[in-house]
């Protein structure tokens, strides 16, 4: 096994200048809301930096569940909830947005004769 490109383990370190405390905030029906909260490496808060909202949902399709989530601007709690609706339609948007494109390129691909279309299996 070549472990020429591999990352030495005593190079893995947090950074301890930017820790958060992590709380998840559910309704157990529709999705969550992740608040990270700033704080010191002692673990008290760090007032000089602000909170970090992210808001989470799973989409059930055909093939499965599919995990969505997104920033959203807030400064507490109650303001991540109002806006919480918005945010994850606009993430839906560009999730969809974003499979368009990739199906355009992927129709727009020039199959050349004799070759082999990518992702497919081919067996003899």
């Amino acid at each position: 096994m070549d472990t020429s490109n591999r990352t030495p383990t005593s190079k893995i370190a947090l950074d301890s200048e930017n820790l958060y405390r992590e709380e998840i905030f559910t309704d157990v029906k529709v999705g969550s809301i992740r608040r990270l909260t700033p704080i010191k490496s002692d673990g008290s808060q760090d007032y000089t930096r602000k909170p970090i909202f992210i808001g989470q949902t799973q989409l059930v399709s055909p093939e499965g569940s599919m995990p969505l989530q997104c920033h959203i601007e807030a400064k507490n709690l109650k303001e991540a909830l109002e806006k919480y609706p918005g945010a994850m339609n606009h993430a839906l948007e560009m999730m969809f947005a974003k499979l368009e494109e990739m199906k355009r390129e992927e129709e727009s691909r020039i199959i050349v004769p004799g070759s082999t279309p990518s992702g497919k299996i081919v067996t003899s």
